[in-house]
């Protein structure tokens, strides 16, 4: 006699929880709480005002960085009961390559301000739990270096001779996407940054020794300090880039180019005219203008353009999103307003202040679980299931702005 019974539901990101309570295991980062921690990595870095400064400043009086988390509250989840989503997965395909989840790893500077091994502990982590790596060009350690770390994972650089010289080290090393930043040729004032010319972000070197051997003339170390401040120069010139100079990119790089940064419909529909193959509707976690909108109250006006949609169903055009990630909630708010993929930025950072690579570990993972949990709920198959219905204020949506009632 056939058996009846369906065949038996595979390992999700959600079974993690049962892993947890069947081991009773306990997070090498403390929580599994995000909030719990964000206030350990504090505690962590008290001690390193630059560090500390560097990971949880924000542009002037963080009213941005405030909006980009109470934006994301603001929208609510509706579930939807009785219908059969046993065999889900979170996979999605970005860029012709097939990811087990939408969540990946925000480019950030100087990881090595917070632990020694940067980011070869982020690269390395990120490899680990199959989370795409976007490399800033302000990275403590070298393209190289990052590449070797991250070994078959995928990695994507952060930012006219010397964006050849990045983008040749960038190709050579696997690298296969290119992030632009949009926003980034000065540095924004952030409430407790030191301005003072003779203190300097902390990297993983002696800093009394390295000044003392400065002074003293020491050939490798005024050749070593040479080149990172000219270097900071380079990246922080206050030149700004305009929409013509993305033609040198786009000749320049034979692989996907997506700008981050991008808040207004009309820049959405500009990136789509200059070529480039996607957007990152961001306001870099509120480090840069303060007093903006929230980056999440964009990402609804840029999905809401049916020139941005048909492009998203024709493939040639992709969306994805960051600044104020912290939960899976989060992340299925993002793509069901019509994301494509995430970006986690502070999260990881955190976890690599406390615990290095095995504190990075656990960031990307707790959205796909989290978010797991909460497509089960809903009972949506696959992150396209979710792109069929994306919110705003449709009927049918999958989140709701929270003040409003559902039938």
């Amino acid at each position: 006699m056939a058996d009846d019974n369906p065949p038996a539901p595979k390992p999700t990101w959600s079974s993690l929880f049962t892993q947890i309570y069947l081991t009773d295991s306990h997070p090498v980062n403390g929580s599994y709480d995000y909030r719990a921690v964000e206030a350990k990595a504090r505690e962590v870095t008290k001690g390193n005002h630059a560090a500390y400064i560097f990971t949880f400043g924000s542009a002037g009086t963080s009213n941005t960085y405030r909006n980009n988390l109470e934006a994301l509250q603001q929208w609510r989840i509706i579930p939807r009961m009785l219908r059969d989503a046993t065999h889900r997965n979170l996979e999605t395909t970005l860029f012709g390559v097939k990811l087990p989840s939408p969540v990946l790893i925000a480019p950030v500077a100087v990881h090595g301000i917070l632990h020694m091994d940067g980011e070869l502990a982020t690269a390395s982590a990120a490899a680990s739990v199959g989370v795409p790596f976007i490399m800033s060009t302000t990275s403590s350690r070298s393209i190289e270096a990052v590449a070797k770390a991250n070994g078959d994972g995928h990695r994507w650089p952060g930012n006219n001779d010397v964006t050849l010289s990045i983008l040749g080290r960038a190709k050579a090393a696997g690298f296969t996407a290119l992030v632009v930043g949009t926003s980034d040729p000065v540095f924004m004032r952030r409430m407790g940054l030191p301005v003072r010319p003779d203190e300097r972000p902390a990297f993983p070197l002696d800093l009394e020794a390295f000044r003392t051997q400065l002074t003293a003339g020491d050939e490798q170390t005024v050749g070593t300090f040479k080149i990172v401040t000219g270097w900071l120069q380079e990246v922080s010139s206050g030149r700004f880039r305009t929409w013509e100079d993305l033609k040198f990119l786009r000749d320049s790089w034979d692989g996907p180019i997506v700008l981050k940064g991008i808040q207004t419909v009309d820049d959405a529909h500009a990136a789509m005219d200059a070529q480039m193959d996607g957007i990152v509707v961001s306001n870099h976690g509120g480090r840069q203008v303060d007093g903006a909108i929230s980056s999440f109250s964009a990402l609804e006006k840029i999905t809401a353009s049916s020139r941005v949609l048909r492009a998203q169903k024709e493939g040639t055009f992709t969306v994805l999103f960051d600044s104020g990630i912290r939960q899976g909630s989060d992340v299925i708010k993002a793509i069901a307003m019509g994301a494509q993929g995430v970006l986690v930025g502070r999260p990881f950072m955190y976890g690599l202040a406390i615990a290095g690579e095995q504190g990075v570990e656990g960031p990307p993972i707790y959205p796909r679980r989290d978010g797991d949990n909460a497509r089960a709920e809903w009972l949506q198959k696959h992150q396209g299931d979710m792109g069929e219905a994306r919110s705003s204020n449709r009927k049918g949506g999958h989140v709701t702005r929270k003040d409003e009632t559902v039938s």
